[in-house]
């Protein structure tokens, strides 16, 4: 195993963190306008390559279990190699992806769309396993603000990015492409300035020196470590995770919430489309929905500090079931209660995504954090592909509400194994 450079005595851990924070910021936002920009037109594009309402869903189902696939050798590549090399290399395979989205929407190829959106969704690896990477360092009792303020950076670029389909329309004219894919050419630009950010100034390696700094305080926990999990397995970080309850219940509290999350948001252009809304106001309540997901996450993260995972949980599943009474009971097309319920999804996710994922990043040693990351991150990723997939079928055969409605139903089960397991639940080890 690749191991950081012993730290010099004097190393201020503290400002380390603080610059290791600020820089997966600054690849958020630049990330963030990649992805949000994607999928703000995915389910339009494959609509209309496809010709079939019932499979337009799978352009963001794709890229949603591309996201999970490649998870697993982000997390090889990050356990051997440290963070900069894994979140650098998801970006890339990201960008690739937006190339061929950007071609397929031109020349009218679904199945290229969709080989695309699949190689794009490694942005969203990225994307999630900064998220990790900002509490490799933290102490326990300030872990959910950082990772928080990560989270809280992909709020410039989200919103940003559906907001610019009008100027990746005009770049698209100016490159002779569909107009559409202007928005997969913005996706392209971010990924690539997000990888060179994150090449230039995330050193030291958080991961790997936050190893070292542990095998230092506790050798013989570190030494005797599973070997699968120093090497970032997946399957010996799912084993982790069924053996332990907090890691258990932040894994189901993620999945759960980002199922919820994804199966409505994906639809919903769609039965804003059906209703005659233009282009730009679906862009507009998709970024008002991220603004939702992304913009209060430091309160949820301080909260979690304070009050606890589970009851940030509790809090965010109140907010997914009013967000699918809002959404179910729209009108098709634009309307107050849609875009509240869509901005309802986002503060629901945000509370679930924060106080599991710090759940999850305390809940196991630094040595087998990789693997139980990526594990987790895995097991999100292709619940939520086979939600949004799910979605497309469900709402062409019984309607957005339906839809909403079974959203409300895994919420609701969410909130009840929280309760169950509360008392077995708490950040850190």
């Amino acid at each position: 195993m690749t191991t950081a450079p012993t730290p010099a005595p004097d190393l201020d851990v503290a400002t380390t963190q603080g610059r290791t924070v600020l820089t997966l910021m600054g690849s958020q936002t630049l990330g963030g306008v990649g992805v949000a920009s994607g999928i703000a037109v995915a389910a339009i594009v494959a609509a209309e390559v496809s010709g079939s309402d019932a499979l337009s869903g799978l352009a963001n189902t794709t890229q949603i279990l591309g996201g999970a696939l490649f998870t697993v050798p982000v997390a090889a590549l990050m356990a051997t190699r440290g963070r900069r090399p894994g979140l650098v290399a998801a970006y890339l395979v990201g960008a690739v992806g937006a190339v061929l989205a950007v071609t397929a929407a031109t020349v009218g190829s679904f199945w290229l769309l969709l080989l695309g959106t699949t190689l794009f969704g490694a942005s969203t690896t990225a994307n999630s396993q900064a998220r990790y990477a900002a509490t490799d360092l933290s102490p326990p009792e300030r872990r959910g603000r950082q990772l928080s303020w990560v989270v809280w950076a992909t709020t410039v670029g989200s919103v940003l990015g559906p907001n610019l389909i009008g100027p990746g329309k005009w770049i698209a004219l100016q490159l002779g492409l569909a107009p559409l894919a202007g928005a997969w050419v913005l996706s392209l630009v971010g990924f690539l300035l997000a990888a060179v950010l994150l090449q230039a100034l995330l050193r030291p390696d958080p991961l790997l020196l936050s190893r070292e700094l542990e095998h230092r305080a506790r050798p013989v926990l570190e030494a005797t470590a599973p070997a699968a999990a120093r090497r970032g397995n997946v399957a010996e970080g799912l084993r982790l995770i069924r053996s332990t309850p907090a890691a258990l219940w932040g894994t189901a509290a993620v999945t759960t919430g980002h199922v919820v999350m994804v199966a409505v948001m994906v639809m919903t252009p769609l039965h804003m489309r059906h209703g005659g809304a233009v282009v730009e106001l679906i862009g507009l309540v998709i970024s008002l929905h991220i603004l939702g997901m992304y913009g209060l996450s430091p309160v949820a993260g301080y909260l979690t500090d304070r009050v606890g995972a589970p009851a940030v949980v509790l809090t965010g599943v109140g907010l997914l079931l009013l967000a699918c009474l809002f959404a179910g009971l729209s009108v098709a097309g634009f309307s107050a209660g849609l875009t509240a319920g869509l901005v309802l999804l986002g503060l629901g996710w945000s509370c679930t995504m924060v106080a599991g994922s710090g759940t999850i990043a305390g809940s196991v040693p630094v040595s087998e954090r990789a693997a139980v990351q990526g594990a987790a991150d895995l097991v999100m990723g292709l619940s939520a592909a086979a939600g949004g997939a799910l979605a497309g079928v469900v709402m062409d055969l019984w309607g957005y509400a339906v839809l909403c409605a079974l959203a409300a139903a895994a919420a609701l089960a969410l909130g009840a194994f929280t309760v169950a397991r509360r008392g077995v639940v708490s950040l850190g080890r």
